[in-house]
């Protein structure tokens, strides 16, 4: 049977290996928060892939590993510089504030929800030294965007640049990390580090895992300290095993990488698709998992009323958001895609 749900990658299931995993781990002892041989290994294996020494810190959620990884660079008195339609701008509920101890964040502007270079330039020296206005402390950059959209290695790079000579730490948001990573075919330490990345909340629910994030941590300066904030926010699991686990068997035989190529392919067939059918406008350059279109009302009503599942109408009349997964099939597509379609002509004929 198809599933008609195109609402968030939240709502798919945990891949077969990782819920194996965890069964398997379930026998025995293990030493708790985090002192177990799973964690240790899990940590060697993300060195081996991000190519560099880092500390890892798992936690349970994406919001968590967000409001975690910028308290660890922003003062209460601080500005998180990020874009107006970043996740930690708008769906985190003051999890960053709450995190920091009250920190500011200063929404900026840019197309496709990427950052644009002049308007960081000019936040990144705004107020700074004048005791009346908060510091610009961190840059958040989400990768891939709120919109689908992907940030180059070199659009990465000028952003990391400026902040850094500004003085500011770069924080990225991946929780569609592996969505991005595969889109441009780089190394992870391409589109981290190297670039300029001081650190990354690491995005696997999303992708196949129950409740497994991880903070990696690249400037290791600031690890002692995550480690007690970690502790403070509730966030270091006595069985943490369990946890780690999952990322185990997630970087085991490239299924982080599987899950999201399957994800983005579908995504792309979607996006194909809906730009074939007359009165459809896909927006913006959707690269990973997630789309955005314009549907006449009648498309939208059919897709309601044949059962499919996704969000429209947040910011503008007719206008759709679909998310695709790694267990979303051809079939759920080319389902939805035929609705669209015979609507489509129904209108058409109508009007």
């Amino acid at each position: 049977m198809n599933e008609r749900v195109f609402s968030s990658d939240n709502t798919a299931g945990v891949s077969p290996a990782i819920l194996a995993a965890m069964v398997e781990q379930s026998s025995g002892r293990a030493a708790p928060y985090g002192d177990d041989p799973v964690t240790a290994r899990v940590t060697e294996r993300l060195r081996e892939l991000f190519e560099c020494d880092l500390d890892v810190l798992i936690v349970s959620t994406g919001s968590a590993a967000n409001g975690l990884a910028l308290a660890a660079f922003t003062p209460p008195w601080g500005a998180v510089l990020c874009h107006t339609d970043s996740h930690v701008n708008n769906d985190e509920a003051g999890a960053p504030e709450f995190f920091t101890n009250g920190a500011k964040l200063i929404p900026l502007s840019g197309t496709d929800a990427k950052l644009a270079p002049a308007a960081l330039s000019a936040a990144v020296v705004r107020g700074r030294g004048v005791v009346h206005s908060v510091q610009p402390a961190v840059v958040s950059i989400t990768q891939a965007t709120e919109t689908g959209s992907v940030y180059s290695l070199d659009e990465l790079s000028e952003l990391g640049s400026i902040a850094h000579d500004a003085g500011l730490a770069v924080h990225m948001d991946g929780a569609r990390f592996t969505n991005a990573l595969v889109a441009l075919n780089v190394s992870p330490a391409d589109m981290t580090w190297r670039a300029g990345v001081d650190i990354l909340s690491f995005g696997a629910t999303k992708n196949g895992t129950m409740n497994a994030e991880a903070i990696i941590v690249f400037d290791r300066s600031k690890t002692e300290g995550l480690r007690f904030r970690q502790k403070r926010a509730g966030q270091l699991a006595s069985k943490m095993r369990f946890q780690s686990v999952q990322l185990d068997a997630y970087l085991a035989e490239d299924l982080w990488l599987d899950n999201a190529r399957h994800a983005n392919a579908m995504a792309e067939h979607l996006a194909h698709g809906l730009a074939r059918i007359p009165g459809v406008e896909v927006l913006g350059t959707p690269r990973a998992n997630m789309l955005f279109a314009i549907l006449p009302e009648p498309v939208f009503n059919s897709l309601l009323t044949n059962g499919f599942s996704f969000y429209y109408d947040e910011s503008e009349p007719g206008r759709a958001r679909f998310v695709t997964a790694f267990n979303t099939t051809e079939a759920d597509v080319d389902d939805l895609l035929e609705v669209t379609r015979a609507s489509s002509r129904v209108s058409a004929i109508l009007s």
